[in-house]
């Protein structure tokens, strides 16, 4: 059912429309979604989204920006109540995949060529974007102090290869590659056992 527009606040149809557009996004790809099914979907009139995003391209930035901070708080959360310890790089592998599989169309925007290549990042995004890698690489650099991970090289390289792993087998399983998924955790922890030094 469709919600009236007096209902909202400026700050509650941002959300809303967000949360829109990720169900159109689920159901119908990036090619069913369009700022006027957006508006018919929330209940407002066809110009409400352009106040809060210029454009289609604005919008999809908008939910990636949305899914790199829920990553950045999922890394910060389980390092803060595990601290650097293997348990919580396991977590938050596992977490990572969920992530991944759970909101795949989300997560083909946060790093796929829609917006990096075809589209136009904008500066929110990119800014989102780093601020959640640099997270990360600091928690690579605690997990190599606290002997979870390799020393061989700089928290940098070893942030940058531990991800291309994460993100390579959460796209295998995105993509149906592997659909068993007694296979899928086997694999999980074969890469854990991988990345992680030799305890």
């Amino acid at each position: 059912m469709k919600t009236s527009k007096k209902h909202y606040h400026h700050g509650d149809l941002n959300q809303s429309l967000l949360n829109a557009a990720s169900l159109i996004l689920r159901n119908e790809g990036v090619e069913g979604l369009s700022m006027r099914k957006l508006a018919d979907q929330v209940g407002v009139s066809r110009t409400a989204p352009y106040h809060h995003f210029k454009d289609k391209n604005a919008l999809l930035c908008s939910l990636a920006e949305a899914g790199f901070k829920q990553q950045q708080a999922d890394l910060q959360a389980l390092a803060d109540n595990s601290g650097a310890t293997r348990e919580a790089f396991t977590q938050y592998v596992y977490r990572y995949l969920a992530y991944a599989q759970n909101h795949s169309e989300i997560y083909d925007l946060m790093f796929g060529r829609t917006i990096w290549k075809a589209g136009e990042p904008t500066a929110e995004l990119q800014n989102s974007a780093k601020s959640t890698f640099k997270t990360w690489v600091y928690w690579i650099g605690l997990w190599q102090e606290s002997g979870v991970l390799t020393q061989n090289n700089t928290s940098l390289r070893i942030g940058q290869t531990t991800w291309a792993s994460l993100h390579g087998l959460a796209r295998l399983m995105i993509d149906g590659v592997y659909p068993d998924q007694t296979g899928q955790s086997e694999m999980v922890e074969q890469m854990i056992r991988n990345l992680c030094s030799h305890q």
